[in-house]
């Protein structure tokens, strides 16, 4: 925190700045040269009172709201800078801090379609953020077709993790449509310190670190001398589990897994969160472990047609698991921790891959790999970034632990609105680590799962086919719970419907059941539990040629499962 305690209500020595965590500085650490370690996200929005008489969108209003909720964000308002000699990162206020730079207006040629969208945000995903402002960028995309505008939001991963993310919604938008913008007090930035303050505060921290690490440890084991040691014990063994787990074992080479390019592509689709429940409510499990066993069933179907013998593979992802606690609810930063998932690649059955893959999680959960990864972090939080940036480095070329990275954020079941303007649907972007051709990010929102693929643009010319890979992998994970429902009915196909190639916003059909698909689900009484029969979905088919990067769409239609009476995401996941 520093030694320049105080606030601007009295205390003669006000603190102007706060230290990084060191997960939050890790995340500087780990940037390379076409390896950015920003997320983003692409919101399509209906236009609604946002929309002006000559067609475009109202800037100056969403200019003004983003600048009304700043007063709850400081660190929107804050840059980097680095302590001498060490190179310790710190947050400071930005007293050149502009709002029209971070908020940016840009349009699609009308009418604006999907693929332009895309394109669009693959290439603001892939640009560096200017390290001497706050690390975040907001693009209003108007120009789409419907009467829909889009916003890409891009924040750097030092300021935020993904359940912060679902909480600076919470923030930005509300859950009816208010119009009215809030008045915000004026804003005068702290001083910035200087080279002698921030020495000065080093040079405590360094001298004060034995001590508040026998804080730290008084405060995480204080019970009884046994119960210490008990807790002692578990966070040593938890520990050397996360370590055991693969952080030290080399993952697979693939053809995706190689240097990155300075470019980007991205795809995304949507599928039912009914539909995932009806998996993981017949097979066991959890949302998380359908989500994984559907990209392990993805990166098989997909490297088999790039002609990869899936039997010599040993694929691991790293799928990020928050572990922020009620009373971090409305911090910044950054409260995960990272678990090493071993997929299971080879296996060809859809429902003995997914037995798998719930058994390497519960066996993660047993282990508190969480709490194990965690203590691995803390263990290092005393190297200056400098050493912590060539550590990475070397590590890093060293062993290679894992070859893409998979998570999974929970958001809201009900409407959201900007400013009256119904939030339709969110994208999520995961940043690509080094030599990582591709990276899966999820959103859940009213009732579906937005799926954002991100990709580099060299080594992954075929995004497109390895979308419509997880669209198959869970359609076949939904017919193997299928299988094992006594009241399940044949599924039936419906004809394709054509396309329309200046809708940009597709997506908005993609997600939503027709009227058919609401027919009365069965009950089974013999263990006197209700259950589902298996919910409507659309499809997306790949064509059956390895060569081809095409995908042709096909949708399929059925009875629908009813809704789970657990209605929190956080609890499902």
């Amino acid at each position: 925190m520093g030694i320049l305690e105080g606030n601007r209500s009295g205390d003669p020595v006000a603190k102007t700045f706060e230290r990084l965590s060191f997960l939050d500085s890790s995340f500087l650490a780990l940037e390379r040269p076409n390896s950015y370690m920003h997320i983003a996200a692409i919101q399509i929005y209906e236009a609604g009172p946002l929309l002006r008489e000559d067609g475009g969108i109202d800037i100056e209003r969403i200019r003004a709201f983003v600048g009304s909720k700043l007063q709850y964000i400081p660190r929107y308002r804050q840059r980097l800078a680095q302590i001498p000699l060490t190179g310790s990162p710190v947050w400071v206020d930005d007293r050149h801090f502009n709002l029209d730079y971070h908020v940016r207006h840009t349009s699609l040629p009308r009418p604006g379609t999907e693929a332009e969208l895309k394109q669009l945000a693959a290439r603001v995903f892939a640009q560096q953020l200017d390290r001497s402002r706050p690390l975040w960028e907001l693009w209003v995309v108007e120009g789409l077709a419907d009467e829909r505008f889009a916003i890409v939001v891009k924040v750097h991963h030092s300021m935020i993790d993904g359940m912060a993310g679902v909480d600076l919604l919470k923030v930005m938008l509300s859950l009816w449509p208010v119009e009215e913008i809030e008045e915000s007090p004026s804003w005068e930035p702290r001083p910035v310190p200087s080279d002698v303050e921030l020495i000065v505060d080093e040079t405590f921290e360094f001298a004060t670190m034995p001590l508040r690490a026998a804080m730290r440890i008084v405060d995480a084991f204080g019970g009884s001398g046994e119960q210490a040691r008990a807790d002692l014990r578990h966070r040593v063994q938890a520990a050397l589990q996360a370590a055991r787990s693969g952080w030290f074992r080399r993952s697979s080479a693939t053809p995706v897994n190689k240097d990155l390019s300075p470019h980007r592509r991205f795809d995304w689709l949507v599928t039912s969160l009914d539909e995932v429940k009806y998996v993981k409510n017949h097979m066991g499990g959890t949302v998380n472990d359908v989500v994984l066993a559907t990209v392990a069933g993805a990166v098989r179907s997909f490297m088999q047609q790039r002609g990869v013998d899936v039997e010599a593979l040993e694929y691991r992802v790293m799928a990020p698991v928050s572990v922020r606690s009620q009373e971090m609810e409305s911090s910044g930063g950054n409260q995960v921790a990272m678990w090493l998932v071993d997929l299971p690649v080879r296996e060809a059955d859809p429902a003995t891959r997914y037995e798998a893959v719930r058994e390497v999680t519960a066996r993660l959960k047993d282990d508190d790999a969480a709490l194990g990864a965690t203590v691995l972090t803390q263990s290092a939080s005393w190297m200056p970034l400098t050493l912590l940036s060539l550590g990475v480095r070397l590590a890093w070329n060293a062993v290679h632990p894992f070859n893409m990275t998979v998570t999974n954020v929970p958001g809201p079941q009900v409407p959201l609105y900007l400013l009256g303007s119904k939030l339709v649907v969110q994208y999520p972007m995961v940043p690509l680590w080094m030599d990582h051709g591709i990276g899966v990010a999820l959103f859940s929102y009213e009732g579906s799962i937005a799926w954002g693929l991100a990709a580099d643009y060299d080594l992954v010319p075929d995004l497109e086919r390895f979308s419509a890979c997880i669209r198959d992998a869970l359609a076949e994970l939904h017919a193997a719970a299928a299988g094992r429902d006594p009241d399940a009915t044949p599924r039936r196909r419906t004809a394709k419907r054509p396309a329309t190639k200046s809708r940009a916003a597709t997506t908005k059909t993609s997600g939503q059941r027709s009227s058919k698909a609401k027919a009365a689900s069965a009950t089974s009484k013999k263990t006197g539990a209700a259950t589902a029969k298996p919910p409507a979905r659309s499809r997306t088919a790949t064509s059956k040629s390895a060569g081809k990067t095409g995908t042709a769409a096909k949708k399929s239609g059925s009875t629908r499962a009813p809704r789970s009476r657990t209605t929190s995401s956080q609890k499902e996941r």
